[in-house]
């Protein structure tokens, strides 16, 4: 049993290296070529930092069945493949971007990745579990004083203004009350919840943007009370989408929207792409076969009605799980995430524009990352 863990142990570690090898052995005289990526959010961006903090399995995926596609090893992403994240690095043409936490990883001169499964704008989001956003702030800080001092001031200033500031925040602190049984929601009117949130994450913004960083891409929430893991919250609903989840996802979503046309005009040079993850997520939810998939609604992994039992790899809760022959066929891979076939094809709307918000979103990553 020992020596089964300690021959994944070093199988894993060896194939984390390869991976990152691109991006640690890289030429530190070099300028990169193309704009850095800056990742911050949660389990939709999340490339493995929560492997390195002590939390629950709830909030890790450092383990089989994850990551059986693509890597063919658990990296602690939640998909049985790549992120959106992967893929817009791809698109970049920059290698995969590491997590902050990621022992040994010293050079982010093609970004950092700050998200972590589970993350809010709310530091009272899953409390002890997870790194906030305004802790990923504070390892951005750390980052770009690190960033300094590799590349001096003048190209480490060049790689910050160049850089493009991903976003994807918020559904934590809008499903957290449900899976946890918070009162929080009775203590705030539905809109002064969502203006904490929102709040908060604007501080953030502005703080990057006072260092430096004007190219900022956010993605809205989904219909958070559509997710196989919420559908199943009340049982008496038989399936149904949990409504009370969904509609603060919808006024997330428009506050998101007139926030970002007004810091368009208060920051000089703040420029944005704003993906409808929310819409185009429930067109293959509800229309799978369109987009090549056959099962919309179902997870891949998990036990229960939809398999939308958080049970995944059995390390969690419930140790019961089922396992699906084709990942690829389903839009969901666990109770709240996606498959990275589903990924891809947000990936590359994220990229092109196909798919952002058009009232409000000017601007593709692609937009964004060539300089415009």
């Amino acid at each position: 049993m020992a020596g089964h863990a300690t021959s994944s142990f070093l199988s894993l570690s060896l194939h984390l290296l390869l991976l990152l090898l691109p991006a640690v052995t890289s030429d530190c005289s070099a300028e990169p070529d193309h704009g850095a990526l800056f990742i911050f959010g949660d389990s939709f961006l999340d490339a493995g930092n929560n492997n390195y903090i002590n939390t629950t399995t709830l909030d890790r995926a450092d383990f089989w069945p994850y990551g059986e596609t693509y890597f063919e090893f658990p990296t602690g992403r939640f998909s049985d493949g790549r992120l959106v994240s992967d893929f817009i690095a791809e698109y970049a043409e920059l290698p995969l971007i590491p997590p902050y936490l990621q022992p040994g990883v010293q050079q982010w001169r093609y970004g950092v990745n700050f998200a972590s499964a589970g993350a809010g704008a709310l530091v009272e989001t899953f409390l002890g579990s997870v790194i906030d956003l305004k802790t990923q702030l504070s390892y951005f800080k750390k980052a770009e004083t690190q960033l300094r001092q590799e590349l001096g001031k003048g190209k480490a200033e060049w790689t910050i203004s160049r850089g493009v500031y991903m976003f994807s925040i918020g559904s934590n602190d809008y499903m957290s009350p449900f899976l946890t049984n918070s009162t929080i929601l009775r203590s705030y009117s539905k809109s002064e919840y969502v203006g904490m949130v929102i709040g908060n994450l604007t501080t953030v913004i502005k703080e990057i943007y006072g260092i430096g960083g004007r190219k900022f891409g956010f993605i809205n929430l989904p219909p958070l009370g559509c997710l196989p893991g919420m559908r199943i919250i009340e049982a008496e609903k038989r399936g149904r989408c949990l409504e009370k989840a969904s509609s603060l996802a919808r006024l997330h979503n428009h506050a998101l929207s007139k926030h970002l046309v007004k810091l368009e005009h208060q920051l000089v040079g703040f420029k944005y792409s704003l993906y409808d993850f929310n819409s185009n997520l429930r067109k293959r939810m509800n229309h799978p076969h369109r987009y090549g998939f056959k099962a919309g609604k179902a997870a891949c992994c998990g036990t229960g009605r939809y398999r939308g039992v958080f049970s995944c790899g059995g390390k969690r809760i419930v140790k019961e799980f089922e396992l699906c022959e084709s990942p690829s066929e389903h839009v969901f891979w666990d109770s709240f995430h996606l498959t990275e076939r589903a990924y891809e094809q947000l990936a590359y709307q994220i990229w092109s524009g196909d798919g952002t918000h058009s009232s409000s979103s000017p601007y593709s990553l692609k937009n964004l990352f060539e300089g415009l």
